[in-house]
């Protein structure tokens, strides 16, 4: 999963006061469909490179947490660059700021993590056409069917036994 073999991963806002560097492969990375990415991005859907966020480091610059609401009504936190207010990273209310949500588009190289699994298909726009052989969800899945072991292992490490 998660696209190339790489260990780090370089990216940066739209103005590039701030630039970030994640430290390990991401756990798995996300094309999201659902109606809330879209109105959040304006665009068809969102790419999110899920990473613990002990592995995701600022190397310039200064952010700011925006609390925004979400479709499961518990919100999130989206990070963004203080200048330009682009979106770098997210995190969800289920798993705290334990786990950032990075916006694939601002890394240097989105092209080196492709989607792992789309989800919320559901309500993907009808134009959008699915790659063949990427796993693809009406809704959301379960990670034991999408993860890696290694992935697995990660996210249970961060947030305990029964995670």
């Amino acid at each position: 999963m998660a696209g190339s073999q790489e260990r780090t991963y370089e990216g940066a806002c739209t103005c590039g006061a701030v630039q970030y560097r994640l430290n390990d492969r991401p756990l798995v990375v996300h094309c999201c469909h659902c109606t809330w990415c879209q109105r959040e991005t304006g665009s068809a859907f969102v790419i999110n490179a899920l990473i613990e966020s002990d592995r995701l480091e600022v190397s310039q610059g200064k952010v700011e947490k925006i609390d925004t609401p979400s479709a499961s009504g518990k919100g999130q936190v989206i990070v963004r660059c203080a200048a330009c207010h682009v979106s770098v990273w997210s995190h969800y209310a289920t798993l705290r700021d334990s786990m950032s949500f990075v916006r694939v588009g601002t890394l240097d190289n989105p092209d080196h993590l492709p989607p792992d699994v789309h989800i919320f298909t559901s309500t993907k726009l009808p134009w959008v056409k699915l790659p063949e052989g990427t796993p693809s969800f009406a809704k959301y899945y379960d990670r034991k069917d999408v993860w890696t072991e290694e992935a697995l292992g990660r996210r249970k490490k961060l947030l305990g036994d029964d995670a």
